[in-house]
C-alpha cells in the first residue's frame, strides 16, 4: 500500500476533505438523475451528442481543477488506498450488461462488445491488482500496475468515443439500433457518473505510482550521494593536505 510514502489524511488536517467529496458526489448524482429523467441528454438522431460529452467531460474538468487549485484535495488523493481503489475497479466486471444488451438488440454490436468486454477485463484482473498490492506495496510502482490503470482509462475513451460516433451517425429509422439508450435512465448512469470516477481513480492511481517512483529516486540519489567519498577512497583517490 503507499501510506508508507504518502501522507496521511488525519495528519494534514485533511477530516474536511472526505465530507466534501461526499457532498459533491451525491449532489452530481442527483444533478445526473433528475437531468436525465428531464430528458436533457436525449439528443437527435445525427446530432453529435454535446450534451453527453458535457455530462463527461465537466466532472472531470472540476476534478483536475479542484487538484490543481487545492493542495488539501491533493493530498487527500494521494492518501488513498490503492487497494480500494482498485476494488471498486472490480465492479466493472458488470459489463457483462453491455453484452446482455446486445444479444436483446438493445445496444449495438460495435459499441456493446468492445465496452463490454473491455470493462470485463479490467474488472476481472481487478483482484490480482489487489492481491499484488496486499503481498507487496511496492507493486504500486511496477509496470504491471501501471499498465493496468493505462489500460482501464483507454478502454474507457474508447468506449465514450464509440458510443459518441454511434449516436451521430444514427439516423432515427424505425428499428435502428443506436447507443442512443445511454443517454436515458438507468444506463445514463454509466456514462455521466461511473465512467468519470473510474476515469478519476485511475488517475489517483497513476498519481501515487508517480509519486512513489519519485520518493524512490529522491532516496537513491540521496544514498549516491552519502556512498560518494567511500567510493572515491576506494577508487585509490587521497584527500588533500
Amino acid at each position: 500500500m503507499a501510506s508508507s510514502v504518502l501522507p496521511d489524511p488525519e495528519a494534514s488536517g485533511l477530516g474536511a476533505i472526505p465530507l466534501s467529496v461526499a457532498l459533491v458526489l451525491s449532489a452530481w448524482f442527483l444533478l445526473v438523475v433528475s437531468l436525465g429523467a428531464a430528458g436533457a441528454f436525449v439528443g437527435r438522431p445525427g446530432a453529435p451528442p454535446l450534451a453527453m460529452a458535457a455530462g463527461v467531460g465537466a466532472p472531470l474538468l472540476v476534478f483536475f481543477a479542484w487538484l490543481r487549485l487545492s493542495r488539501s484535495f491533493r493530498e487527500f488523493i494521494l492518501a488513498l488506498d490503492l487497494r480500494l481503489i482498485a476494488g471498486i475497479q472490480a465492479w466493472r466486471w458488470a459489463g457483462l450488461g453491455f453484452l446482455s444488451l446486445y444479444a436483446y438488440r438493445v445496444l449495438p454490436a460495435v459499441f456493446a462488445l468492445p465496452a463490454g468486454l473491455g470493462d470485463m477485463a479490467i474488472g476481472f484482473a481487478a483482484p490480482w491488482m489487489i492481491l499484488a498490492l496486499v503481498r507487496q506495496p511496492g507493486f504500486a510502482a511496477s509496470r504491471a500496475f501501471i499498465r493496468w490503470n493505462v489500460l482501464g482509462i483507454f478502454d474507457l475513451v474508447v468506449a465514450v468515443s464509440i458510443g459518441a460516433l454511434s449516436a451521430a451517425l444514427s439516423t432515427g429509422a424505425p428499428g435502428e439500433i443506436s447507443s442512443a439508450p445511454m443517454a436515458s435512465l438507468p444506463l445514463l448512469v454509466i456514462p455521466a457518473f461511473l465512467v468519470p470516477i473510474f476515469l478519476m481513480l485511475h488517475s489517483a492511481a497513476l498519481m501515487q505510482s508517480r509519486e512513489i517512483v519519485r520518493t524512490r529516486a529522491q532516496g537513491a540519489s540521496a544514498g549516491g550521494a552519502r556512498s560518494w567519498p567511500v567510493s572515491a577512497a576506494a577508487a585509490g583517490e587521497h584527500p588533500r593536505r
